[in-house]
């Protein structure tokens, strides 16, 4: 079964691809009118109703939230399921994928030392690779992977038709 993708080819939040995931939206919600209600300065209910502006708040806060509650996984949604505000539920994103625990930092480079090829095109298998080392970076500046590392990494999981270009280069 495919990915879902939604807005642009982004796809749904899982547990490889939050700071993607987290940009995109971003800017998507800053775009629709909505990034105020979810990270910025309009997250408490207007006091004065002047010209419906509670109304348009509580239009505003329900468009957020759908948004974000549609476009993460559903093993996610119960991370937010019961917030009320798009503030509240970005802030637990946030937190949820800002830890920096050694056990994911372990997966992740679990993850990068047994990437391959496989059925993957040379430059879907290199963002891949790259992926997963931004995020071990995010995790840990220290442990970034650096570029000669990258090369190798990536050349140990190339299909083995590829290996004697590379012996070659």
């Amino acid at each position: 079964m495919a990915e879902m993708q939604l807005i642009g080819g982004v796809k749904k939040l899982n547990n490889h691809n939050y700071g993607t995931w987290s940009t995109c939206m971003m800017f998507y919600l800053q775009g629709q009118d909505l990034w105020e209600v979810t990270n910025g300065t309009d997250t408490e209910t207007p006091r004065i109703d002047t010209n419906g502006a509670i109304h348009k708040w509580r239009v505003k806060v329900g468009k957020a939230m759908f948004v974000l509650k549609t476009t993460i996984e559903e093993e996610l949604l119960d991370h937010i399921r019961d917030l009320a505000t798009p503030k509240n539920a970005w802030d637990a994103l946030t937190s949820l994928f800002s830890k920096r625990n050694d056990t994911k930092f372990q997966l992740l480079e679990n993850e990068l030392l047994s990437v391959s090829q496989k059925e993957m095109s040379i430059p879907q298998y290199f963002h891949q690779v790259k992926t997963f080392s931004i995020e071990i970076g995010d995790l840990d500046p220290q442990a970034r992977i650096r570029d000669a590392r990258m090369k190798r990494i990536i050349i140990h999981g190339l299909r083995p038709e590829f290996r004697t270009f590379v012996a070659a280069v």
